[in-house]
């Protein structure tokens, strides 16, 4: 199976923001032992960054942050077509249009979320951690 993950789980498992993190390291397990591939739009990293170096004081956490998202994640990439589509979304947050265009246009199979009612859609299956690791074990 081949998801999206949100980018506030990503921030979770970095962060280690309780009470999430358990889950979102559940699931990041499940990436790092190839039973699903996980992918994060590539302009999530900026937004990574950004919060792992504010929310740590530390530019080298935020560049941390990025080389554990670079080395167990695909990177969806952003271009025009997508930023047109998120854009003529109905979507009112334009960061989670961004990230379905993302995961529409790549073909995977789901976003995974905490926050499922950010991302109403009927383009592309939308889960929670909890929801995916029922469906892959």
């Amino acid at each position: 199976m081949r998801i999206l993950v949100d980018t506030n789980i990503v921030l979770d498992i970095f962060l280690n923001r309780q009470p999430f993190a358990e889950e979102a390291s559940a699931l990041l397990a499940t990436i790092a032992m190839e039973q699903v591939q996980g992918y994060v739009c590539a302009s999530s990293l900026t937004d990574i960054f950004y919060i792992a170096r504010r929310q740590t004081k530390s530019i080298n956490q935020g560049r941390r942050a990025i080389a554990m998202t670079l080395r167990l994640f695909h990177i969806s990439l952003v271009d025009r077509a997508i930023l047109e589509a998120a854009f003529n979304s109905e979507l009112s947050d334009f960061e989670d249009a961004v990230q379905i265009a993302c995961a529409v246009t790549q073909n995977l199979d789901a976003i995974v979320t905490r926050n499922a009612r950010d991302f109403q859609t009927n383009l592309i299956s939308v889960l929670s951690i909890a929801d995916l690791l029922q469906q892959i074990t």
